[in-house]
């Protein structure tokens, strides 16, 4: 069995946020879309779902939703076909409104590459690839 995974993300503008995600390359899937959530899909495996603050809360049971401006509540990585594709997502991140820097982790680029992709509210996305082992 394939699993698919769904991550929720909190936003504040739902369609500043859906239109950030169509330029990295998601595509926004209608049938699972209201008025508030964006269905974002990467491919078949891998969504992001776009939640409101009010929709979002309903999830929380009492709890508050993290300012990811300030506060990192996850870091979501996915791998990519090329350290080029990574760095092409990336700088479709920044010219949108969004953020990127990259962590050296002492592995060189030609095994592994891997930058840290913030949204318009601060969500973090680990665009990554590594070199096939065999």
């Amino acid at each position: 069995m394939t699993t698919k995974v769904f991550v929720n993300f909190p936003v504040r503008n739902l369609a500043k946020s859906t239109h950030f995600y169509e330029q990295l390359g998601f595509e926004k899937n209608e049938m699972f879309s209201n008025e508030h959530a964006s269905a974002m899909m990467w491919d078949d495996r891998f969504w992001i779902m776009l939640l409101t603050h009010d929709f979002y809360k309903q999830f929380l049971q009492g709890k508050t939703i993290a300012d990811t401006q300030k506060t990192s509540a996850a870091l979501i990585a996915f791998e990519m076909k090329s350290a080029d594709a990574i760095k092409q997502f990336a700088k479709k991140a920044k010219e949108n409104g969004g953020h990127y820097y990259r962590i050296d982790h002492g592995i060189p680029e030609e095994h592994m590459f891997g930058l840290e992709v913030l949204d318009l509210d601060g969500n973090t996305l680990e665009p990554m690839w590594m070199a096939p082992t065999q």
